[in-house]
């Protein structure tokens, strides 16, 4: 299990605390208004923004002090980072192996995963001869690969129109969903919650809440997400 032990983070004047699970075989959606730190607390499990205090667990591994590399994380931007020189193949082969030099069997399984994600076939393509939904495969098709048992989203269908996003999420959930796998999604939409989350941690008010279900959170919501929900998207 992910877990925030009395974590305290620090961005300048900026301050949030987290005391909570992130459970196993879930997507656990971070909704809250703009400016709430839930990419903040995204990159505190990445590894890339150093608590002040607390600690981040997994299982029983202490990962505060671990870097990003090394942490059995994987994380999906929204610009996706392909590389541009390499290949679809190669881009999903990082998550394999980061020097590219793979074995047969190990390219079968960049082929197999490809297809897939619905991209079998364009393999020796570059991401910049395929569509935005089609380059979102292809990042996804790299996480697979590389076969962590936490996934963190931060918002890397927010580019695409509503159609093409609802087919990413349920990718997502059909691909890397598993009773092992932990995924925590940063989302702006509560469509995007209520489709691809069973959980969902309100951050607000400088606290990332502990999770709640999806479905109860949306039919009581605390008054700070009412207030944002009742604004509209921002």
């Amino acid at each position: 299990m992910l877990k925030c032990e009395n974590l305290f983070l620090k961005q300048g004047d900026f301050t949030l605390q987290a005391d909570l699970n992130f459970p196993k075989g879930a997507v656990t959606a971070l909704m809250g208004p703009s400016g709430a730190g839930k990419s903040t607390l995204l990159a505190a499990l990445a590894g890339f923004l150093q608590p002040v205090s607390g600690r981040i667990l997994y299982d029983s591994a202490d990962l505060t002090h671990i870097p990003p590399g090394d942490r059995p994380i994987s994380i999906l931007f929204q610009d996706n980072n392909l590389f541009p020189h390499l290949t679809i193949a190669q881009n999903a082969g990082l998550g394999v192996r980061p020097v590219l030099r793979l074995k047969s069997d190990e390219l079968a399984r960049v082929a197999e995963v490809l297809e897939q994600v619905g991209l079998a076939g364009f393999d020796a393509r570059l991401p910049g001869d395929l569509s935005g939904g089609q380059q979102s495969r292809a990042a996804l098709a790299r996480v697979l690969l590389a076969e962590r048992p936490v996934v963190l989203l931060d918002e890397p269908f927010a580019a695409l129109g509503p159609g093409l996003k609802h087919e990413m999420l349920d990718l997502v959930k059909r691909t890397l969903l598993t009773p092992d796998r932990t995924i925590v999604m940063v989302t702006h939409d509560p469509d995007d919650a209520k489709r691809a989350a069973q959980h969902v941690v309100l951050v607000a008010e400088h606290t990332a809440n502990k999770p709640e279900p999806t479905s109860s959170i949306f039919a009581s919501p605390p008054a700070v997400l009412a207030r944002y929900l009742g604004t509209g998207m921002d």
